[in-house]
């Protein structure tokens, strides 16, 4: 379609779970503050069965026609998502000159400051005037000192939106992210209000590995628009026996 002016498929995957995601979960169990992992959130690896997943989702992409299959894979630069990137790619099956894979670090893990590793039960004892900020604001806006809202993760992701409008028209584009990426990817290209995204994301956590779907329909509007087609879509990692996980990431004292 001549003035078509998005991708024909847009893929945003949850990379799969994380050593952050264990960790958080042995935390929050055992009612500690801080979440007991030494190394950067950047560097936390895939757990065993994060690539377990990752590699449930490759055979489902490696599965479908030629003409769904992924042509532009963007990636966050954050360990997880792009170990989980790469094992999609060699798992499907897809060679070096059927797409074209990208670091983009505006796909990056919402940033938390001063509360990063901190549990909720952390953030009280150790930040009670941000918990009480947090409670004020709500999530959309609170922004720790040091880290982001969901506002600053938005207004980064708006560049990023535009460039794979610009660049990937036509195409079919994979961004593997992270949880809150793709919440207010949804937010953008829904036109989504404040109180719309929380009551999304209020119905439960995204899963690891899970598929949300757009495809360019040419009936919505003079230039066509996405439409979405599927949200937190885990039937790869059922079908494959792999088990489904939602944790949050490490850093959720302020998600």
């Amino acid at each position: 379609m001549p003035n078509q002016i998005w991708p024909d498929r847009l893929y945003l995957i949850r990379h799969g779970e994380s050593a952050g995601n264990v960790a958080r979960d042995a935390a929050l169990q055992a009612g500690e503050p801080v979440i007991d992992i030494d190394i950067r959130d950047v560097d936390v690896p895939l757990s065993e069965l994060g690539q377990r997943q990752a590699i449930a989702l490759g055979r489902w992409f490696g599965g479908l026609p030629p003409e769904e299959r992924p042509t532009i894979v963007l990636t966050s630069p954050y360990l997880r998502a792009r170990h989980t990137a790469g094992l999609i790619v060699k798992t499907a099956g897809m060679s070096a000159d059927s797409y074209s894979l990208v670091v983009d670090e505006r796909f990056r893990e919402k940033e938390f400051g001063i509360l990063d590793r901190l549990t909720s039960v952390g953030v009280r004892e150790q930040h009670p005037d941000q918990a009480e900020f947090r409670r004020l604001l709500g999530k959309f806006y609170h922004r720790p000192p040091g880290g982001e809202s969901w506002c600053d993760v938005i207004l980064r992701l708006r560049s990023a939106t535009e460039m794979i409008s610009r660049e990937h028209c036509g195409e079919r584009v994979v961004v593997v992210c992270h949880a809150v990426v793709v919440l207010c990817m949804r937010y953008i290209l829904q036109h989504m209000t404040e109180s719309e995204l929380l009551a999304v994301d209020k119905k439960g956590e995204l899963a690891n590995c899970s598929v949300t779907l757009y495809e360019y329909d040419e009936t919505l509007g003079p230039h066509g628009d996405l439409r979405l087609k599927l949200y937190n879509f885990v039937a790869p990692l059922l079908e494959a026996g792999a088990p489904v996980t939602w944790e949050p990431d490490v850093s959720v004292g302020a998600r």
